[in-house]
Formats: structure tokens, C-alpha cells, sequence
């Protein structure tokens, strides 16, 4: 590969500088909703073998074998009940809703109750080669780790919180087996995890952000398994999943335009000399993208853009570099991104010669409709943080309800209405539950508030009590009004018995 090839095709092959950093936004995300990331990461987790390519053919072949059972009028060895009934469960009981351009689709898809649900369930796509949303839930989990034993430890914890044990609920256990029986080709059980993407340890000092927020959070609402039943928690593991993957899509969005940012600067003789400010300059003290209450997908469209735009422009940099005999090996953390832009300075006459940024400027404009996000990877984004964010849209009116997990619900009714930040109860109980772990005594809704902003969603706590979020918070008894708390309101644990 070389700077004349990038130039031809700019999208085709990425620097190893830059697909190997721990910061590169991998794998790159497509299409997915909560129950894609939870199915996904139970095949990451525990079926290392099931290909998320080959789920859609594993459900219809489940059907085509429940079917002939039913049309013999035999029962299956091992199964509790008979083949009609079976058929009913996952088709009425454990049925997912579809999306309204998927109403006259037949394939299987059902709620990831048990991880057996997740060899015929689940995919982000009916045919072609899926991406694997689990593998950037399991990519978090490290970067979010203080170091590569406490990940293993919580990659760990994780696995035997989506295993289901005799202290799972008895309609848990039954469904397991019951899948089982029906001929799973797939045995669940943990193996060595090979990810090696970390954070390095200097950078982390006194750095928020979602992927840190998010695994301290797992680790909460695994402490909490044990107060409900298998769904109800299976609810607030795809809220917290929800939230945490699009926060940290968007948080890596931010630092490719913060390197860009520094190699355009670097190139023009300056940007950042010292660690200290390398990595002043690629972190952000605060992070927000979304405001409570208001619209939500302009926002991450201009995040999405801006790393497009810095993605083109820090391969081209790395592919001239190597070029003029001056190769980069990584750009993962503010010491590589001090040594880029020490020899971005130090070569700049010679990049200047090559016409890197007027490569980059033509790249881009040539590129404008991908810049956009109306094709290709921004596209994909979008479609990403909509879904996986929004409230299912269901094409069965009987299931118009069945997600209340959302981030993002429409203002009105109308197909045009934007999309607002709005929290659903199923995540107004995840994220007081995640708030309140680990602390005594009582807190003010100013803790939900300051939780919300390590994922980048600003809202004032002043504002709480008369909007929407406190609306939610009294209709769940998750508040106290009291005069003497900070806006009148103390929050109260959803799970008070649920140890970490």
C-alpha cells in the first residue's frame, strides 16, 4: 500500500499504525439493536465456535426440524414438551418484534433469554458476514480494565453472570435445557480470550470516559442478578449495553478529530511538544454529545463526520510518512501521538512535497457523500447509534411496548417526528441502580445527573425534578422528595439487597 493507492481508494486498506491501535474504531459498527449486542456477546462469551454468519441458518433449520416433529406427531427425546408447543413458545411467548420493513420476513428471532437463544438468534443481518457486536463489548471491557488481569477477571464475571446456574429462575433453567434438547449444535463453555487492547496505564490517570463508566457498571448490575428474575435482568444488562457501546463509538469519534486536529498542527510546524500536552490535546477533560430532552442524531451525524474526515486524514499522514522511509507503529496513546507529530514537524517539508493535505482535501471532497453519512462507514454509524439508542419500532402493534430500555424515543407519533433524548424505565432503573452502587447513605438526584455525564448525556439536576427523567424516577418510587436534599429529591435504590 502506498499513498498513491489510498489516494485511488481511501477506504480499502487502513495503516497498521492506525487499525492496530487500541483507539481505532473496531470492529467498525453496522446495523445492531440491544438484543444484537447481547446475543452477540453470548457467542463471544461462551460459543466461540457459532459464526454470526451461520445464526440465521441455525434458526431455520431448528424450524424445519420442530416442524417435521409436528407433522409426524413424535415427540423429541430430552424435550419437556411436545413439538406444537415448543413452536408456540418461540413464536408467541419468546418472540422478538420485528422491524416494520422486516413484517414480511420469515426467520427466527427471539428474545436472548438464555444463551442456547443465541445460536439461532440474534444476528445483525439475515445473510452475507455479520459484523460481531459482542467483540466490541468484549474490546470495551479491556479498554475500560485497569490493567489486562482485572479484564480477564471481568470478562470472567461476565461469562458466569450469562451462564445460567441452579440460582437462575426455574423458567431460566427449563428454557436452557428445553433449547438443548432440540438439538443446539453448539456447547457453551469459556475459552482464552485473546484481545489485547488496552489503554495505556499513564493515560488513564484520572481520565473518565464510557468505556471505564461502562465496566464499573457491568460489574453493578451483575451484582444484581440475584434480585430478579433471568428477564428483568437481561433488560438492564441490554440498557447498560445500549448506552455504553454508542457513548464509546462516539467518545473514539472524538479523539480521531483531536488527532487530526494535532497532526494538521504538527505538519504546520506546531501542535503538541510534551506528553503532557499530547495527551491534553487527544483526551477531552469532559465529554458530551447528547442533552436530555432534546434532538439526538444531529449531534452524533457531526461526531460521525468529523471522524470520517479525521480517519482519511490520519492514514494519509501515516502512508506518507512511511513513504519518505519514516514508518509509525501505533497511534494508541499521547506518547505514539507525540512521536506522530514530532515527525510530522520533523518531515513536513517532505510531506508538504508529497501534497499529503492537499491529497487529503481532494480525498475528502471526492468522498463527500461517505463524509456525510449518506453511504458507507458513516452510514453504517448512524444506523448503529439510531437502533441500537431508539425505542424498537415494531411492526406488530401488539409489541409497540415491548422495549422500554430505550435512550431515544420519538417526540410524537408522526414517522417524521425527531428523535430526543429520552430515557426509558427499564434504563431510569439501570442507571439509578449503577449510580447508587458502591456508595452509603443517601444521594441526591445530582449523582444520577453527574453518572449521566460520564457517558456523555448532559442534563442539569435542577432541571430533573419538573422534566421528563423526574416524571419516571416518581412513577418508579426511585426518589424521595425531601426539602433538605439538593433539588428536594434523594434517590432510592431500585435493588438495595444487590452486592457488587
Amino acid at each position: 500500500m502506498t499513498l498513491a493507492k489510498f489516494r485511488e481508494d481511501p477506504w480499502k486498506t487502513s495503516h497498521r499504525a492506525y487499525s492496530g491501535s487500541p483507539l481505532a474504531m473496531a470492529p467498525a459498527p453496522e446495523y445492531a439493536s440491544s438484543e444484537v449486542i447481547l446475543s452477540s456477546l453470548y457467542r463471544v462469551s461462551g460459543f466461540p465456535g457459532v459464526a454470526e454468519s451461520r445464526v440465521p441458518q441455525n434458526g431455520r433449520d431448528l424450524d424445519r426440524e420442530i416442524q417435521k416433529f409436528r407433522n409426524r406427531r413424535r415427540d423429541r427425546d430430552g424435550a419437556a414438551l411436545d413439538p406444537d408447543s415448543f413452536h408456540m413458545m418461540l413464536h408467541s411467548a419468546l418472540e422478538s418484534p420485528k422491524l416494520p420493513n422486516q413484517s414480511s420476513k420469515r426467520f427466527l428471532q427471539i428474545t436472548p433469554l438464555v444463551p442456547q437463544a443465541a445460536v439461532f438468534s440474534g444476528s445483525a443481518r439475515l445473510a452475507g458476514n455479520p459484523w460481531s457486536a459482542g467483540t466490541l463489548v468484549r474490546r470495551m471491557i479491556w479498554l475500560g480494565s485497569p490493567s489486562h488481569e482485572a479484564a480477564q477477571q471481568n470478562w470472567k464475571n461476565l461469562f458466569r453472570a450469562l451462564s445460567v446456574e441452579r440460582d437462575d429462575d426455574i423458567f431460566a433453567r427449563f428454557l436452557e435445557q428445553e433449547m438443548t434438547a432440540w438439538g443446539s449444535p453448539a456447547t457453551w463453555g469459556q475459552e482464552d480470550v485473546d484481545e489485547l487492547a488496552s489503554m495505556a496505564p499513564e493515560d488513564c490517570v484520572g481520565l473518565a470516559y464510557p468505556a471505564r463508566q461502562f465496566t464499573h457498571d457491568l460489574t453493578a448490575i451483575i451484582g444484581a442478578k440475584g434480585s430478579m428474575t433471568r428477564r428483568q435482568w437481561t433488560s438492564l444488562l441490554e440498557s447498560i449495553l445500549r448506552i455504553g457501546t454508542v457513548s464509546h463509538v462516539v467518545w473514539l469519534s472524538e479523539l480521531h478529530g483531536r488527532i487530526w486536529s494535532c497532526l494538521r498542527q504538527a505538519i504546520s510546524g506546531v501542535g503538541p511538544r510534551t506528553e503532557s500536552e499530547a495527551r491534553s490535546a487527544l483526551f477531552p477533560k469532559a465529554f458530551s454529545y447528547l442533552s436530555y430532552g432534546d434532538r439526538a442524531l444531529p449531534t452524533i451525524k457531526d461526531r460521525a463526520s468529523a471522524f470520517l474526515q479525521a480517519r482519511l486524514g490520519i492514514n494519509a499522514v501515516l502512508w506518507g510518512l512511511e513513504e519518505i522511509g519514516h514508518p509509525i507503529a501505533s497511534t494508541g496513546s499521547a506518547v505514539q501521538l507525540l512521536a506522530l507529530c514530532d515527525a510530522a514537524r520533523a518531515r513536513s517539508s517532505e510531506l508538504r512535497a508529497l501534497d499529503v493535505l492537499a491529497i487529503v482535501d481532494e480525498v475528502q471532497e471526492r468522498e463527500n457523500r461517505a463524509i456525510l453519512c449518506r453511504k458507507g462507514i458513516g452510514s453504517n454509524i448512524m444506523e448503529f447509534a439510531r437502533h441500537v439508542l431508539g425505542q424498537r419500532q415494531a411492526a406488530s402493534d401488539i409489541l409497540r411496548g415491548y422495549d422500554q430500555g430505550y435512550v431515544l424515543r420519538k417526540k410524537s407519533s408522526a414517522s417524521s417526528s425527531p428523535w430526543v433524548v429520552a430515557l426509558g424505565p427499564v434504563a431510569v432503573l439501570a442507571l439509578v441502580h449503577c449510580s447508587l452502587s458502591g456508595t452509603s447513605g443517601p444521594r441526591s438526584v445530582r449523582r444520577l445527573s453527574q453518572h449521566l455525564q460520564q457517558y456523555g448525556i448532559s442534563v442539569d439536576h435542577r432541571d430533573i425534578p419538573d422534566n421528563d427523567l423526574g416524571h419516571q424516577l416518581r412513577m418508579l418510587g426511585l426518589v424521595l422528595d425531601s426539602p433538605d436534599a439538593e433539588s428536594g429529591m434523594l434517590l432510592v435504590s431500585p435493588f438495595p439487597e444487590a452486592s457488587p
